[in-house]
């Protein structure tokens, strides 16, 4: 069994919904640190007083991170341990706490993770979409047009991507993700991951957006997108939008060649105006 090394900043993932999926390691750091950095104190106090952790709580969160960060670091600096948690899964996935690490490594502190729960990796590990090689984009802008954009730019990547989504733009974003990347590019919905209402739906992104849109119980808690990279298939549809658009071309503007071959291959547009 291993304590906590004084001077040492723990970055302890927490579940992300089950409360036994703290391991064994994380409940004797968290037990042995001198204080908890977390980032909402209301929230993690139930899973500590659950597995018997009463170390002192401070918040580490978006709105204080610059100031408590400097905190933090003289703390560490003196001689201090500190564990780093965030409300579900592993901290600094889409969750504060860069910062704090970043400085606490400027300072020459050691910083020492402690695996465990992250939903991006749980979806992952059950989508059955190709895992060998993958992008984790966290979340998308929540205004269409940013969000479109970013979508567009990632039509032709050949990794599965892996999104968070707000359980009230989940809807809009698979629409946005069908009409971007093609009607019957495979993705997986992965909802409530380890919790009650925990369900993964995997179909492709027509029927899966028709689906969600309509079942207002899929457009609820915390939410995981997976879509499967561009495939041969898609490939196949590029080469031929391609060779569509260069016939077009000479007889019309670039935009209207480009979309006009994108509706007749199924090609993305962008990738033939662009390309």
């Amino acid at each position: 069994m291993s304590s906590a090394q004084p001077g040492a900043l723990w970055v302890v993932a927490t579940p992300i919904g089950h409360r036994d999926d703290l391991s064994a390691r994380a409940i004797e750091t968290l037990r042995a640190v001198d204080v908890i950095a977390a980032e909402d104190t209301r929230h993690s106090r139930p899973l500590l007083v659950h597995h018997g952790v009463d170390t002192p709580l401070i918040a580490l969160h978006e709105h204080n991170e610059r100031d408590a960060v400097d905190a933090i670091v003289r703390r560490l600096v003196a001689g201090e341990s500190v564990a780093l948690i965030s409300d579900a899964g592993t901290p600094l996935i889409s969750d504060p706490g860069f910062r704090l690490v970043r400085a606490a490594l400027a300072a020459n502190v050691r910083c020492i993770p402690v695996p465990g729960a992250c939903a991006a990796i749980a979806a992952l590990s059950v989508a059955g979409l190709p895992s060998d090689r993958f992008v984790f984009e966290g979340f998308l802008p929540p205004k269409a047009t940013g969000r479109r954009q970013r979508l567009q730019e990632l039509a032709g990547d050949a990794r599965t991507v892996i999104f968070y989504e707000s359980s009230h733009r989940v809807a809009e974003s698979l629409a946005d993700m069908r009409d971007v990347f093609g009607a019957e590019r495979e993705a997986v919905l992965a909802r409530e991951l380890t919790k009650m209402f925990e369900t993964v739906l995997g179909e492709p992104l027509a029927e899966l957006a028709a689906r969600v849109a309509s079942d207002p119980d899929q457009q609820r808690g915390e939410c995981v997108i997976l879509v499967a990279g561009r495939g041969e298939e898609a490939d196949a549809k590029l080469a031929e939008g391609q060779r569509i658009f260069a016939i077009l071309r000479d007889e019309l503007p670039p935009a209207k060649a480009a979309k006009m071959a994108a509706a007749i291959s199924g090609a993305p547009r962008k990738l033939l105006y662009e390309g």
